[in-house]
């Protein structure tokens, strides 16, 4: 996701694809980074649901890697459902997008939003959650390990048998 002049995004494009595939121009200079804010506002809202959704299925006893592979080649399916979560289930929690990284482009987008008189309630949420990660140590682990905080609020350890109450 690039900003600016054609001419410039065309002369630099080669370099650009041995980093990834999927090389856009999104517009004049600064475009590129919303792009990436929205990008990033849509992963932080995703990997809430797939944390609480992963956490309902416990409680209700189901099948944690069932439930995964089911809904993930449904509605629900996407990159952070199936890659993602099953990271949470093996408590594979290195980075592929290092937490601190992730609160820094979320602290962005918030501020650009706030600038534009956009409300954002979900983003902001799902920033103090990673927020507490990091009070708790979490900066330098991948953005999957949103479900250490969402456990501790819960008391529950998706890596051990459920408990009845």
């Amino acid at each position: 996701m690039c900003g600016g002049e054609q001419t410039a995004f065309d002369r630099i494009t080669p370099a650009l694809q041995s980093y990834g595939a999927n090389i856009k121009l999104m517009g004049k200079e600064g475009q590129g980074q919303h792009a990436k804010m929205v990008n990033q506002i849509a992963i932080a809202n995703t990997i809430l649901g797939v944390v609480e959704s992963l956490l309902y299925a416990y409680k209700a006893g189901l099948d944690l890697n069932l439930v995964l592979e089911t809904i993930g080649s449904g509605a629900a399916g996407s990159f952070q459902l199936n890659v993602s979560g099953g990271r949470m289930l093996r408590r594979d929690f290195d980075p592929g997008f290092y937490v601190e990284h992730f609160v820094k482009d979320m602290e962005i987008a918030l501020e650009e939003a706030s600038r534009v008189n956009l409300s954002l309630p979900g983003l902001a949420l799902v920033k103090q959650f990673y927020q507490a990660l990091m009070a708790q140590g979490g900066a330098r682990l991948g953005t999957q390990a949103i479900l250490l905080v969402l456990e501790r609020m819960n008391n529950v350890d998706l890596s051990k048998p459920l408990q009845k109450d």
